[in-house]
């Protein structure tokens, strides 16, 4: 099996440096890039299986870069950044990072993280690709829902985790500490702010009154319920 590909980019080259040292000796493969501009050129020619991504970049804003690689690429995306203020770390979930890693950090807490979030991307392709119900279908595989006429949205990696946890839990009634334990991540505000706007996203993109939504309720003080009738294929 080919080993994972992680791609690192940070403009401190000691950083870089740590990262790969790390991953190399935990069995991923890795490139590592000072500059978004390098990031994104090489992206056009390989696909990696998770990005570290930096906030504090020389020639672009990492948060805009998270938020495209989150509804564009596939891979999980993680945040390594010296900003460990609430605010940052809510804003970089809410734009599509699965993690948020604060500098400075452990490398071995890295690689324990990566593997995690590789555990749970190979659990969930092997829990089937698509979904149907009420209407809809979500391909997992490539992070779309399609509508009875065929119109396609797309969705980001991060929306998907909550979506298939949804879908492979029916009528039953999720908790906060089960999505924190079944998507990892600290508990927590930020955990919880995500997690709003995770699900207020999907609402707005399976065409939900946000007065009432019909498929994804919220019971307050307890959790969220899924109420769609789901066939996997």
């Amino acid at each position: 099996m080919t080993q994972p590909l992680v791609t690192i980019l940070d403009d401190e080259p000691a950083i870089r440096a740590m990262l790969a040292d790390a991953l190399t000796e935990a069995g991923f493969r890795t490139m590592t890039f000072a500059r978004a501009t390098e990031f994104e050129a090489a992206l056009k020619r390989t696909t990696p299986d998770v990005c570290l991504v930096d906030l504090g970049l020389p020639d672009r804003d990492g948060l805009s870069l998270v938020h495209r690689l989150a509804l564009e690429q596939g891979a999980t995306v993680i945040i390594i950044s010296g900003r460990a203020q609430v605010q940052d770390r809510v804003t970089g979930l809410e734009l599509g990072a699965d993690d948020y890693i604060i500098k400075p950090f452990d490398p071995a807490e890295v690689v324990a993280r990566i593997r995690a979030r590789l555990r749970g991307a190979q659990s969930a392709r092997s829990a089937g690709d698509t979904a149907e119900f009420n209407g809809w279908t979500a391909h997992f595989d490539r992070y779309t829902l399609t509508d009875a006429s065929g119109a396609e949205t797309p969705f980001s990696h991060a929306e998907s985790e909550v979506l298939r946890l949804f879908l492979e839990c029916p009528k039953r009634l999720i908790t906060r500490a089960q999505m924190q334990e079944t998507l990892g991540g600290a508990a927590g505000e930020s955990f919880d702010r995500a997690m709003d706007v995770r699900i207020s996203r999907l609402r707005t993109k399976l065409r939900e009154d946000p007065r009432n939504p019909r498929l994804i309720k919220t019971i307050y003080g307890a959790g969220y319920i899924f109420l769609g009738d789901v066939k996997w294929r």
